[in-house]
């Protein structure tokens, strides 16, 4: 089987490289006979797709790369595509993919590191270390104590990779934990669980929301004003899901009246976030540059090892764990 791995122009942080390939072939010697080709370039990526029957690449230039009905004519062997991140939003609609190829996002690589990154925004938010920092600002001495995140309960929208890996953490904390899903299936980190149905339900029981549910058109604007206003006054809020999941001007006027005890958020509209944008500067609010799932030392370790996981499926006939549902959007 012939693999194209396509790395982004400009991006040395991510992309893969043949030692790394070499590392996880020793892992997993049982894939030691495909034929793998790297590129970072449009010729680079043009020579190689007519033979590629496995495209690894980053999710955001797909589109543009395939337009409607294009796919089959400049990759008549392609299989499957793989896409390096989780979410696979940037790709959707799905219309340019035909049924003949699987497209498989990354799931599973980001447990661990954005389990740790929530975790850190809980106890920041906790502690009061958004208003700490404005107070620094301002050169203020002001003492605020706070209590330990046990017996807090913290409802996450969103369990999979991204939230199992969150509810894990917090559970270890002592709070209780509270998932939202599609469907109500039991998680082993979760004291409860909920189909997406219930959120309203539960927002005014939340000493904590956190956001880590993929962007698809039933997560579009899920955190609406509205629903904000639901939150019991000093809810914190920490968002490592996309910025289109929430209303953003929104959460910062509930900072501003006071609604909101803080928030997290590793994520906006748009991205990158423009200097002057209200983002900011506003009060009790903490933005990092969407860097809270992504493990820059294991990151492409685990993402071949995925691939490979998957590929045994395909080789075994059985489903791949990391496919798409365009349906769905995930």
């Amino acid at each position: 089987m012939r693999i194209h791995v396509q790395n982004p122009a400009n991006d040395p942080e991510f992309s893969i490289t043949e030692a790394q390939w070499r590392a996880a072939i020793a892992r997993s010697p049982d894939m030691a006979g495909l034929q793998v080709s790297f590129a970072s370039d449009d010729p680079g990526f043009a020579a190689a797709l007519p033979e590629a029957e496995v495209l690894l690449t980053w999710v955001r230039p797909l589109r543009q790369r395939f337009p409607v009905g294009a796919l089959p004519g400049v990759a008549p062997k392609l299989k499957v595509i793989a896409c390096t991140s989780a979410g696979v939003d940037s790709a959707a609609p799905f219309d340019w993919l035909p049924d003949s190829v699987a497209l498989l996002n990354n799931r599973g690589t980001h447990a661990e590191k954005a389990g740790e990154f929530a975790i850190m925004a809980l106890l920041m938010l906790q502690t009061h270390m958004p208003a700490f920092a404005d107070q620094q600002r301002r050169g203020e001495w002001k003492p605020l104590f706070a209590s330990t995140l046990a017996g807090r309960r913290v409802v996450i929208v969103g369990l999979g990779s991204l939230g199992g890996g969150v509810a894990r953490r917090a559970k270890q904390f002592g709070m209780t934990v509270v998932g939202v899903r599609h469907g109500s299936e039991p998680h082993p980190d979760c004291d409860e669980t909920h189909p997406n149905e219930a959120l309203d339900a539960l927002l005014p029981t939340a000493d904590f929301l956190v956001l880590a549910c993929p962007l698809t058109d039933r997560t579009r604007n899920l955190l609406s004003r509205e629903r904000i206003g639901l939150l019991p006054r000093g809810a914190r809020l920490v968002n490592i899901a996309r910025g289109a999941v929430w209303d953003q001007d929104a959460v910062c006027d509930a900072l501003d009246s006071g609604h909101l005890g803080g928030c997290v958020t590793d994520v906006a509209v748009p991205e990158p976030l423009p200097a002057d944008h209200r983002l900011w500067r506003t009060p009790g609010m903490i933005v990092t540059p969407h860097v809270s799932a992504d493990d820059r030392e294991r990151y492409n370790d685990r993402t071949l090892d995925i691939l490979f996981d998957n590929l045994r499926a395909l080789r075994d006939g059985r489903p791949m764990p990391n496919r798409v549902d365009p349906s769905k959007g995930y």
